[in-house]
């Protein structure tokens, strides 16, 4: 993802001749069709060999996007019909042309995500990797894309591409091309100028302008928070940065980085709890134009679209970018200081209680991306037991260490910024050594050596309560009973919902997934309140479980234990030097 002025110079030179030309229609928009049509000229090799990426630029699975192309045609310069073969599931070798060749197919979208496309009469929502083909060959050559937008649908388009003119617009190569998504549809825009460089919000939605007024507010104080960290903009490509964003009932919720824009969905209104609901997503992929897009992990430069990307670094990539978010909404006041310690109650719960801790470090959490990033199989796994998202891992990670930082005096705001400097600034790829060297050169080697050592290589956990106090908030556990499963409420009974927790009473008892509890010490059980309140009231240590699994009853006896559920609030009779402390770090910067 490096900034290619240089490759639209070349195209001056050369002209037309080797730039790669799309055509994109969409006259059966009700069905979630277009037609796409793409020219590749100057073709030196007797097969060419066209294929659909199987990745997405931010996305680390594979998603096979060649399953919604059908009704493809290949011919040469005066229309006749070439030879096709299919060697592999992804692609077609086209030979025996005179030069050129041309490809027409049809493509099916229905999805409206940051990974997906959808096509239907409120928008064509394209995410470039699932529309079109490709030739890996010509992969340096200069793209120009026609979009064939419905005037009668007042569609208008919104994209990091640069204007050729009109509907027309280009990249300077495959790569550049491929991380550019386009929102097509009557949407509203809004802009700003900050240090030079225009930093646009484009809005898909059935609202109103006031509403956009409102929630465009907020939005600007987050760019300006996110770039006090950093202490400067990113250089955005042609001077501006576009955010592409649809609130519409019809996509999926999701929000996904590019170099020069990010993608954000949700079924939420504005005015329907999508003012705050989705300006959580805004942060984050804000935030990502520096870290990930520009200091970018070495194993993502460069991106393959053919097979699954995988990298160690997420716990940081996208953990770090977690961490900031709700820090962002806090400093940039649409959360209190209240409202940001409250929240971070349900992460901290997720990754300290999680029994996957055993197994796995951060970094081999990370390692898991391509079966858990939007990723899809049929057969059950284990990872209730086994996985720990590095969004959470990493946030958790990236608060231990900015409240260790501030024991001393520093802060995570300014490592960040001095890692922007080293590996961002300069777009040179970094290593997880290199974080860590970086780390030693900051903080000195010993807290450095201890954080990665402990907490990155290991899977250890620091120590919050001592971390929190020192910014004046408290860690508690509520003392109540525990069970430890799961549950859905059904006719039968409650069924265990997901794999029982290792450690927990219910996991020690012997239930597991799919199990029906009927009853328990007698008492017939229909609700999860019932059950809530049974096992919190339970004067006895013991209690007898009757239940259903394969249709057979049995029975089996759970001894309870204590809730580890942990509480985290502001505490108000801190002292007055945590007060402060927890002043400068959540004020707005």
């Amino acid at each position: 993802m490096r900034t290619l002025f240089f490759a639209f110079l070349i195209i001056g030179f050369i002209g037309n001749a080797q730039t790669n030309i799309y055509n994109i229609s969409f006259e059966n928009a009700v069905q979630h069709e277009a037609r796409i049509e793409i020219s590749f000229p100057e073709v030196k090799t007797n097969t060419l060999n066209i294929r659909m990426s199987r990745t997405s630029p931010g996305r680390y699975a594979l998603h096979e996007f060649v399953k919604n192309v059908y009704g493809f045609k290949a011919t040469n310069s005066k229309g006749e019909k070439l030879k096709i073969e299919r060697k592999d599931p992804y692609s077609w070798q086209v030979s025996d042309h005179d030069g050129t060749v041309n490809i027409e197919y049809t493509l099916f979208a229905n999805r409206g995500d940051g990974t997906y496309s959808q096509i239907d009469e409120t928008h064509a929502h394209l995410n470039i990797p699932a529309t079109f083909m490709y030739a890996e060959e010509f992969k340096h050559r200069p793209v120009e894309v026609n979009f064939k937008v419905r005037e009668d649908l007042n569609w208008k388009i919104a994209t990091q591409l640069k204007q050729k003119s009109g509907t027309t617009y280009t990249a300077p190569d495959l790569y550049y091309f491929m991380d550019s998504p386009t929102e097509i549809s009557d949407f509203q825009k809004r802009s700003f100028e900050l240090d030079g460089q225009t930093i646009e919000f484009v809005l898909h939605h059935q609202g109103s302008e006031d509403q956009f007024g409102k929630y465009f507010k907020d939005v600007k104080e987050i760019v300006e928070q996110e770039k006090a960290v950093y202490g400067e903009l990113p250089d955005f490509d042609y001077d501006k940065y576009t955010f592409l964003a649809c609130y519409m009932p019809n996509v999926s919720g999701d929000g996904m980085e590019h170099r020069n824009s990010t993608i954000l969905t949700d079924t939420d209104a504005l005015a329907e709890g999508g003012m705050k609901g989705n300006i959580g997503t805004v942060a984050h992929e804000f935030f990502h134009t520096w870290n990930v897009e520009r200091i970018r992990p070495d194993e993502l430069e460069p991106f393959d679209f053919s097979e699954a990307n995988m990298t160690g670094s997420l716990w940081f990539a996208e953990g770090f970018t977690s961490y900031y978010t709700g820090l962002t909404l806090c400093r940039a006041g649409i959360k209190t200081p209240e409202e940001y310690i409250k929240g971070l109650s349900g992460t901290f719960n997720y990754v300290w209680n999680s029994p996957a801790h055993e197994y796995f470090n951060p970094i081999e959490m990370s390692y898991q991306a391509p079966f858990v990033d939007a990723a899809t199989s049929v057969d059950p796994t284990n990872r209730e037991n086994t996985f720990i998202s590095y969004y959470s891992y990493g946030s958790i990670l990236g608060l231990a260490l900015d409240l260790s930082l501030r024991k001393q005096d520093l802060n995570l705001d300014d490592f960040m910024k001095l890692i922007w400097q080293k590996y961002g600034k300069t777009e040179v790829a970094y290593k997880i050594s290199d974080i860590e060297k970086l780390l030693i050169e900051y903080a000195g080697e010993k807290f450095a050596s201890e954080y990665f050592s402990k907490y990155i290589y290991d899977s250890q956990m620091p120590e919050y309560e001592e971390l929190f106090a020192e910014v004046g908030v408290k860690l508690e556990t509520s003392g109540n009973n525990y069970f430890g499963a799961a549950t859905t409420e059904t006719d039968k009974g409650l069924r265990i919902s997901g794999n029982t927790l290792k450690g927990s009473p219910a996991y020690k008892a012997g239930l597991t997934s799919g199990d029906i509890i009927l009853s328990i010490d007698g008492t017939e059980i229909i609700t999860n309140e019932e059950l809530k309140e049974l096992v919190q009231n339970s004067d006895s240590e013991i209690v007898k479980v009757s239940f259903e699994r394969f249709s057979e009853l049995k029975t089996t006896e759970v001894k309870l234990a204590k809730d580890p559920t942990y509480f985290i609030s502001i505490d108000e009779n801190a002292s007055k030097q945590a007060k402060n402390n927890r002043e400068k770090w959540l004020e707005a910067k």
